[in-house]
């Protein structure tokens, strides 16, 4: 089965009462908003765009590894790297700062102490 690229999808307002989905963190709250998606992990294609909006305090409590790519920007924020299961310690990451990762790349866990929005597109190449 081919699947389609992402639905073309011109400049659109993005509602103040947007739904956002909950995402697994260990503690606080993690959301995504999905912007365009064709991602498919059964067959390995596509790929996702995608806000992820961290509230302060929250944490994913073990590190991650995945098997798309994966670009990540910090647009608001804190994002904190390699913190412990705790959410202590691991290197800050502020607004502007961006992380281009490989599949098979253990990355994590990550927390925000003050909050954060992501913009991340996962893809298979």
């Amino acid at each position: 089965m081919t699947r389609l690229p992402k639905p073309h999808r011109e400049f659109f307002t993005i509602p103040p009462d947007a739904v956002w989905s909950p995402v697994h963190s260990t503690a606080g709250r993690v959301e995504e908003l999905v912007l365009a998606d064709s991602i498919d992990h059964a067959s390995r294609t596509g790929s996702r765009t995608r806000l992820a909006r961290w509230s302060a305090g929250a944490l994913a409590d073990s590190a991650v590894i995945h098997d798309f790519c994966e670009e990540v920007l910090v647009v608001e924020g804190d994002f904190v790297v390699g913190c412990d299961a705790g959410g202590a310690g691991g290197e800050t990451f502020r607004p502007y700062t961006f992380a281009c990762r490989p599949p098979g790349v253990w990355h994590g866990p990550f927390a925000s102490r003050g909050g954060c929005m992501l913009f991340e597109i996962q893809y298979y190449e």
